[in-house]
């Protein structure tokens, strides 16, 4: 496994969970500077290959990962993480950091809560 240059994150209250029995990368306070990317072209279309790559990446030492609802790699990723999770290459899932996007076509108040929990299924 690789280690990955890291950029510090500023201090906020949501750093700190208050427990320190849960180490996880936010607590560190520090996110990797490489993030693996998950689109595809065309979307949606390799979801296996997908998962297997973002699988191997885990493998390689990959702790940020990039999607959005629009590259349709969610569910890929969620499947590689449980999988990275079950076979002990990450103790839980605060060892990662998962950044998306809201979709332009979201952006109305009603659209963002339900793009978000969308995304965080």
């Amino acid at each position: 496994m690789v280690n990955m240059p890291e950029v510090p994150l500023p201090s906020s209250p949501a750093n700190n969970t208050g427990n320190d029995s849960t180490a996880s990368a936010s607590a560190n306070n520090s996110i990797p500077l490489v993030g693996f990317g998950t689109a595809s072209w065309p979307f949606g279309e390799s979801g296996e290959i997908l998962k297997e790559s973002i699988f191997t990446a885990i493998e390689l030492g990959y702790r940020h990962f990039h999607t959005a609802a629009v590259y349709q790699s969610e569910q890929c990723l969620g499947e590689a993480v449980s999988q990275a999770l079950d076979l002990g290459l990450v103790k839980s899932h605060g060892e990662l950091f998962i950044t998306s996007k809201l979709w332009c076509s979201d952006v109305h108040p009603s659209g963002v809560l339900p793009a978000l929990r969308n995304t965080l299924q």
